[in-house]
């Protein structure tokens, strides 16, 4: 929608066949500077007020500097209102609008303000808290400016880009400056766990959710987060790549609730220059691959352990996260052409892009009030339940998806992998239902953590 704002500063007019960027020719085109540009983009980035209703627990020891770590998370449990402020970008003329998950993710009362002061209120229709976003949609909204995304890996390093949001509260705010990095992985703060545009642009409190856009005005990512001591910009930000934001609206405009991402089925790390040496490489780079699921996608390809991913179809990949984040653009039901090397022979394999299969059935069960540890929902882990809670490929067994109240005290948590109750190895749900259920004075309870196996003994 928003092409051609810019017509002087860093892009000349196009020939009749082709758009030709530019440095500016005239004191003329200096001084227009990024106003055009700024007023038709504007528009469409939008403040958004956020209410959420948390419960929280209230203990006579909170603040205490000894006892406050023995007892947190005892005591009343009472309603607490926490407010969020963000921005956001529309994506459609019907009120298509996304953020961060961080701003609206779990918000009960949302409403948004576009630049001329008009107020909608707003539905999450599709959020994740990995990657930071969410989806949202304007109730009766119709004939908005809108944004049109831009394939983000068309993105170099040296573009000039302005990022548009709401810092502090202040009010709708532009800045301008270049795309600094590319393909950042493990930089991001928060909960954001990806692969990233940096930039130099100022991003500040408030921007999150906000545009990152190009001379076109078109956007190629959403404003996430800094790297920081201060709270302020240091000239280090981060955005979410345009390409994985057009899935999400993709997937929301399907009617899912939550991201699906293809799942991989395998474990791999970064080659590095000591692993490239030894695998035959001529340079570090890649992932290799260290264990496959039986019912990995690549396994059914023909990859094996050992052997080293490269490229995507046709893009490099050097880390899980950028790894995640191409199979994530690609989409589900699509084939992917993975590229890799396996002694020393460059090979291509098609891979089907899928969800995990859910397979076994979890047989979901919560525990009643007869039970020792009652209101905790457990699962028999299957694919999806591995990819769910990230757990090693080779698990089996019982995991813990909600420890309830009683558990939590106890010192459960989502993901804890049950081994073995009161020295009873536990196999299924039932077995882990019937053991909880014939505990009597005393409960011992062997759990996987991650890597770590945990004792846990108590007194009923």
């Amino acid at each position: 929608m928003i092409r051609s704002a810019l017509i002087a500063c860093v892009l000349a007019v196009a020939t009749p066949l082709m758009a030709e960027t530019k440095i500016p020719q005239s004191q003329a085109e200096i001084s227009l500077g990024f106003a055009p540009l700024v007023k038709e983009a504007a528009p469409a980035v939008v403040n958004i007020f956020a209410k959420q209703i948390v419960q929280v627990r209230q203990s006579p020891f909170t603040g205490d500097p000894f006892f406050d770590q023995f007892f947190r998370g005892f005591g009343n449990s009472q309603p607490r209102v926490e407010n969020s402020l963000g921005s956001g970008v529309i994506l459609s003329e019907d009120g298509i609008v996304v953020s961060n998950y961080h701003v609206v993710g779990m918000s009960t009362d949302i409403r948004v303000q576009l630049n001329d002061r008009t107020e909608y209120t707003a539905e999450v229709l599709l959020s994740d808290e990995e990657s930071d976003l969410a989806i949202l949609k304007l109730k009766d909204a119709e004939g908005l400016p809108f944004l049109t995304l831009r394939d983000s890996d068309n993105v170099d390093v040296g573009e000039l880009v302005m990022a548009i949001g709401n810092p502090f509260g202040v009010g709708q705010t532009v800045t301008s400056g270049i795309v600094s990095g590319l393909a950042r992985s493990g930089v991001a703060t928060g909960n954001a766990r990806g692969y990233f545009i940096q930039t130099d642009a100022a991003i500040n409190p408030g921007n999150s959710g906000g545009a990152l856009i190009d001379v076109n005005g078109d956007l190629i990512g959403i404003n996430t987060s800094i790297l920081t001591r201060s709270g302020g910009s240091n000239g280090i930000g981060f955005a979410i790549p345009a390409r994985l934001v057009a899935q999400f609206v993709e997937q929301a405009r399907s009617g899912f609730e939550s991201f699906q991402r293809p799942w991989a089925g395998m474990f791999g790390q970064p080659v590095d220059a000591d692993m490239a040496e030894g695998l035959g490489l001529r340079r570090a780079g890649g992932i290799v691959v260290s264990a496959l699921h039986d019912a990995s996608p690549f396994l059914a390809a023909g990859m094996e352990p050992g052997d080293v991913i490269v490229a995507l179809d046709g893009l490099p990949v050097n880390t899980p996260a950028e790894m995640i984040f191409r199979m994530s653009v690609a989409g589900l039901g699509s084939d992917v052409n993975v590229e890799m090397v396996r002694d020393g022979e460059v090979q291509t394999r098609v891979v089907k892009m899928a969800v995990a299969p859910d397979t076994p059935a979890r047989e979901t069960v919560e525990t009643g009030r007869r039970s020792a540890i009652p209101g905790m929902v457990m699962s028999n882990i299957n694919p999806a339940v591995l990819g769910e809670f990230g757990l090693p490929l080779n698990l089996e067994g019982v995991v813990v998806e909600t420890p309830g109240d009683v558990g939590a005290r106890l010192g459960l948590g989502a993901g804890d992998v049950l081994r073995e109750i009161d020295g009873t190895p536990i196999v299924t749900t039932k077995d882990a239902e019937k053991a909880l259920r014939d505990a009597r004075k005393r409960l011992t309870l062997e759990v996987q953590r991650g890597t770590q196996r945990v004792v846990m003994r108590f007194r009923l």
